[in-house]
């Protein structure tokens, strides 16, 4: 579990005088740290009765091109982040993670631990 409230620090330093303690709409969940593999998938149920979809792995991507086709390419490897670069290494796909693919280069717009499918638009 993750905690995801207030922070107990001030931007200066200083301590903050908690009036509460932790609350429940306040815990986050670990990351999915997709990767490249056979697809798999969890459902998560979240607040208000609704769901996401946790895609843990996958090896497939929707690719739209330049003219708006899209078509459906298997993913070869990582090979840019921008959020970390230890992600290259380990094959973690996240939003705007760039991939090899079938079709070529891709950079990937959708969020894969969150809406649990990999879309990318693909890079001239």
């Amino acid at each position: 579990m993750k905690w995801q409230g207030r922070s107990r620090r001030k931007y200066t330093g200083a301590k903050v005088k908690t009036a509460r303690g932790k609350r429940k709409f306040e815990l986050g969940r670990e990351s999915a740290d997709t990767h490249i593999h056979e697809a798999k998938r969890k459902n998560i149920s979240t607040r208000g009765g609704n769901r996401k979809v946790r895609l843990l792995q996958c090896n497939v991507a929707n690719v739209t091109d330049s003219q708006g086709k899209t078509q459906t390419a298997s993913i070869e490897n990582v090979t840019g982040n921008a959020a970390n670069q230890h992600y290259i290494r380990r094959n973690i796909l996240t939003k705007g993670s760039v991939i090899t693919t079938s079709l070529g280069s891709a950079k990937i717009t959708s969020r894969p631990g969150q809406d649990g499918v990999v879309n990318a638009v693909l890079l001239e």
